[in-house]
């Protein structure tokens, strides 16, 4: 007979409550067991490597996490290309990985890692291990556990990113609710909430994102020239030639005035290169005359300040268009 007096199971066996826990406890048991001076679970983003979790000796490389390293040059990175194995009791023995150039900045002669990879096939990060002295080849054993250890990690993050967006789309529906009445885009009050949403993702999981930063010109000429109707439609066209060449998890808000922005989420410098002269080329088959900049942020600074670094771009790109149309008309 049930009294409501069951057993409850001890902490130690409950589920994790989320990725960072359940990184946070993998590494802290891998040291535990196998050793080596640090172990860490980082996040490839470009030409970075971002630690979110290390478990590192007293006497270890001193990393912490939110630690920004090198990606090219690294010896995940010569990892995850195939170029060496998962374990590497003697570094100098494995060609790609004696010559790896992050060797130059700290003394690693041991290594283990393994990519943390999502259900796409896109490589997340790593769960490694580093040590600055030479390890015996029984280290070989350890590969199998190591190997399963990352993919569980790989199954709570597929499992936890796809919570978060849904959280996402969930925050772009809240963020409806606060739109620009004329252009169908956020206002301002929605873009300063998705803009704190995202910059605690980027800080979570190490994300990539860059904001885009555009504004319209002439709008006060066709104002003036041919009334706020016509300022009104040239408005309308800049909002639709953006939110039709955006993905569904980016956000477009205008900011005021003849301003508008565009957050792009999980996106690299590169990426976000490509989506500026892709939203450039959108607004001039538009008709619409705008200055665009880039701002990416970085993983050791924030979204505000990629919105900054776009916002001085734009102003440069004004300037240069400018100085362009002055050179053409002598």
């Amino acid at each position: 007979m049930d009294d409501g007096s069951t057993a409850r199971p001890a902490r130690d066996v409950l589920p994790f409550a989320d990725f960072a826990a359940a990184a946070r406890e993998v590494t802290r048991e891998l040291r535990a067991r196998l050793g080596m001076r640090a172990w860490m679970v980082t996040r490839a983003a470009g030409e970075h490597q971002v630690v979110l979790q290390v478990d590192d000796a007293p006497d270890g490389y001193g990393i912490d996490a939110g630690a920004v390293l090198s990606w090219d040059g690294s010896l995940c990175a010569e990892m995850v290309a195939g170029h060496g194995p998962h374990v590497a009791p003697r570094v100098a023995d494995v060609p790609a990985f004696a010559h790896a150039p992050n060797r130059r900045h700290a003394p690693v002669e041991a290594y283990i890692g393994v990519p943390l990879v999502q259900s796409d096939g896109r490589v997340f990060g790593t769960l490694c291990a580093f040590d600055p002295e030479p390890q015996a080849q029984s280290l070989h054993d350890a590969e199998g556990l190591v190997v399963v250890q990352a993919r569980l990690l790989s199954t709570v993050l597929e499992l936890e990113l796809a919570n978060q967006e849904l959280h996402r789309r969930a925050e772009r529906a809240e963020a409806d609710a606060t739109m620009d009445a004329l252009t169908q885009t956020g206002n301002r009050r929605g873009w300063d909430h998705t803009l704190a949403a995202e910059e605690a993702r980027c800080r979570r999981y190490g994300h990539p994102a860059c904001v885009l930063v555009i504004d319209v010109n002439g709008l006060k000429e066709v104002n003036d020239s041919r009334g706020h109707t016509a300022g009104d439609r040239l408005l309308a066209a800049c909002a639709a030639a953006l939110t039709d060449n955006v993905r569904t998890s980016d956000y477009v808000a205008r900011l005021g005035g003849d301003e508008f922005a565009v957050l792009t989420v999980e996106t690299d410098r590169h990426a976000g290169t490509v989506e500026r002269e892709r939203l450039h080329a959108a607004l001039r088959a538009a008709g619409v005359d705008a200055a665009v900049g880039l701002g990416v942020r970085h993983p050791e600074s924030s979204l505000q300040t990629a919105w900054r670094q776009a916002d001085e771009a734009m102003y440069r790109d004004k300037r240069q268009a400018r100085g362009s149309a002055a050179h053409h008309g002598r």
